[in-house]
């Protein structure tokens, strides 16, 4: 969106809107001023009108009984005073074709001396397209929706889709800010082109566009083709039920599964299991979204679960998957695997590992892991975690050993000499050996012994360019957090969101919403006055101590829990709370570009969207296709079809200027969430902040204490 989004303009708007004014001279009664601002509509800013726009302007005259003004306009547009006259005195302004910037001023009749002013800027309309980047199965629909800027533009579009120069075969609009494209064109790779601009511009979307923003897409045969890591944890219904963890790796050809390998843990300890083959088969539950949903199969040993799953895919292809074959429940992500080149072995992993331990009682870990090797072996010197439900060594404990890969089956192992010796396996999963897509791993413990406590989740590159000090940590973040509550057990979940700022000094502020087993905090702000939540680096290796959660407004006042954070870069890293026996585990991710300056219609696109992790087996895991759609007047949609089952989803949505806010669910039944903006994307080459790319969701209805984090992405 416009990079002087809602909150920005509004106090430009503001600090425009406070007019000049003359006369008096400081004795006697207070002189008269005059005030010129935008009362009509009421959500327009000054300095965010659109073209031939038209706004009702009021001059406000203090300290004098006398109102009557004269109408004054430098720039373009056209100025009509109100006639008969008004009392306060109005005027109506009508925006020119084109960008520009004018000001108006009233002076008084009486004392033509006392005027007040308000400067004008029309800015062009800019119209975005999302998602602005996806691959498309050939035969599938996908929706993308568009949006005009500033956001009470005429929410109506001129919409085209082209392969190469062509008109696309199948392409459907009405006009509004919604449109369909199956992928029937006989082209591949990026070869599609949609765009949408506002009616109002005569240009539509031209060649070398100012402002529209088109998405492209690329088509092939079938959008799970490669070879891909994926990690899942759960429940089995069958045993009691126990915590199932799951990590492995498939290779894919246009949708079949060939060959993989993958790690479980039960009650009972590791077990490793072949993939013989398997499937990624669209669904049909949504044709307006059928490029999105779908079910994964895949061919594992007899009575080894889970081997299905539902499945909802982004723009980029990453899998969110939730268990579909009847076993247990349970959540998971399948994204393809980087080449093995990447991982040299010389590389500082920072890591946040989550599970039980004999007696079902939840473990958390983080550290990090410097690997000094040639890229197949290696070894792990000056390493360091923290955990928490398993104390077999002081936090921080000191870690080192060996470790080995395999490019060929994409698996390696990780062996730690501690106080109680432990082993993992890991699979390489995304990203790159740079700071902004850092490479990630998927790691699950791989311990012949089943008294160790099983433990899985995700490694990432530390970025080693940075220098992780207090000032390492300056702007707004969004951490998302799982636990179980209490006693560390799985009975009930206690989860949270957290959108913080961080000075660079050691203070850190904020706010944040959490659901503790039904017992509900909203919007909770802080520190409290006259206090402080803190956070310390605590050594030069990524270890921080952070000040999180608690309750400032209880009477008397819950003290803030201390979080252990091992950083991965600036502003991120994975979480473990040091506080409680909830064991709350997760990560903590910069906003992104348009902090504090969100506007809800930047939520509108179709999001894939799926439950993070279970923190118990009550956790309902869900996936689904939901579309935010913008229709303007205020009004902000939600629909789409959620999983399991084939359920419609309604509601409506709010956000405010700070990127967060909720979802409103009438459908499929009624349910309440907040929501935490975490990334955005940019328009490419006009500075812009266009959409946004993904959120958390988190469950606040306090009859559910079995909530749980939802991830949406583009």
């Amino acid at each position: 969106m416009m990079k002087n989004s809602l909150f920005a303009v509004a106090l430009v708007s503001l600090a425009l809107a406070n007019g000049c004014a003359k006369g008096g001279n400081g004795t006697g009664p207070p002189p008269a001023t005059v005030d010129v601002s935008i009362t009509s509509p009421s959500n327009v800013s000054a300095s965010a009108i659109y073209p031939t726009q038209t706004v009702t302007l009021t001059a406000t005259v203090s300290n004098s009984t006398k109102t009557a003004v004269t109408w004054n306009l430098s720039g373009p547009g056209t100025l009509t005073p109100v006639t008969p006259p008004t009392t306060p005195a109005t005027a109506t302004y009508v925006g020119p074709a084109s960008a520009g910037s004018a000001t108006v001023t009233a002076a008084l009749i009486s004392s033509p001396s006392v005027t007040g002013s308000l400067a004008l800027k029309v800015v062009d309309i800019t119209t975005v397209v999302s998602p602005a980047a996806v691959t498309m199965s050939s035969g599938l629909t996908q929706q993308f929706t568009a949006i005009n800027v500033p956001d009470d533009a005429p929410q109506t579009f001129h919409w085209t889709c082209t392969v190469n120069t062509n008109a696309c075969a199948t392409f459907i609009s009405d006009g509004s800010g919604v449109a369909t494209y199956t992928a029937n064109d006989n082209c591949t790779g990026n070869c599609v082109t949609i765009s949408a601009s506002s009616t109002l511009d005569p240009n539509f979307c031209s060649a070398g566009p100012q402002n529209c923003t088109s998405a492209k897409v690329s088509v092939v045969t079938s959008r799970v083709t490669g070879t891909y890591a994926f990690h899942f944890s759960g429940y089995d219904n069958a045993i009691v039920p126990a915590t199932v963890a799951v990590s492995g790796t498939f290779s894919a050809t246009n949708g079949t599964i060939t060959s993989g390998v993958e790690e479980e843990l039960t009650s009972a300890g590791p077990v490793q299991h072949s993939i013989t083959g398997g499937s990624y088969t669209p669904s049909t539950a949504d044709p307006n979204n059928s490029n999105e949903a779908g079910t994964l199969a895949l061919t594992l040993p007899a009575n080894i679960f889970p081997n299905k799953f539902q499945v909802v895919l982004d723009g980029s292809g990453d899998i969110q998957m939730i268990e579909a074959d009847g076993q247990g429940t349970g959540s998971g992500i399948a994204e393809r695997a980087s080449s093995s080149s990447l991982f040299t072995g010389t590389q500082t992993y920072a890591f946040g590992f989550t599970g039980v331990d004999l007696g079902g009682h939840r473990v958390g870990y983080a550290g990090v892991f410097p690997m000094i090797g040639n890229g197949t072996s290696g070894t792990i010197a000056g390493g360091q975690m923290d955990v928490n439900g398993a104390a077999f060594c002081a936090s921080p404990c000191a870690a080192s050993g060996s470790y080995s890969y395999n490019p060929a089956s994409n698996m390696g192992q990780i062996s730690l000499t501690l106080p109680v010796p432990l082993v993992f396996d890991f699979f390489i999963a995304s990203g790159q050996s740079n700071k902004t897509n850092p490479l990630t791993l998927y790691a699950i413990t791989d311990q012949s012994d089943p008294t160790h406590p099983l433990v899985s989740g995700m490694m990432v590159l530390q970025d080693s360019t940075q220098t992780y000090n207090n000032a390492a940590f300056s702007g707004t973040t969004v951490s998302a957090l799982t636990g179980t509550a209490p006693n560390g057990t799985n009975t009930n979940t206690n989860v949270s969101l957290t959108l913080g700022t961080a000075d660079g000094k050691g203070n850190f502020s904020g706010q944040f919403d959490q659901n503790n087993a039904g017992t509900i905090l909203s919007a909770v702000q802080f520190p409290p006055a006259g206090s402080t939540y803190t956070y310390a680096a605590s050594g030069t290796n990524g270890r921080y101590i952070f000040q999180m959660l608690g309750n400032p407004n209880a009477s008397p006042a819950v003290a803030p829990l201390t979080f252990i954070l091992y950083a991965t870069g600036a502003n991120r890293g994975f979480l473990l709370d040091q506080s409680s026996s909830s064991v709350m585990t997760g990560t903590m991710n910069p906003q992104g570009k348009g902090s504090g300056a969100f506007a809800a219609s930047e939520l509108s696109g179709p999001y894939a969207a799926a439950t993070t992790s279970n923190g118990n087996p009550g956790v309902t895991s869900i996936a689904a296709n939901l579309l935010l759609t913008s229709p303007g007047s205020g009004v902000f949609n939600v629909s789409g079809i959620e999983y399991p089952g084939t359920q419609a989803v309604t509601g409506l949505y709010t956000l405010s200027v700070s990127g967060n806010g909720t979802i409103q669910l009438s459908a499929p039944s009624a349910q309440n969430y907040v929501i935490y903006v975490q990334d955005t994307v940019s328009c490419s080459g006009q500075g812009l902040t266009c959409a946004i790319q993904d959120f958390y969701m988190m469950d606040t209805d306090s009859s559910n204490p079995n909530a749980s984090i939802i991830f949406a992405q583009q």
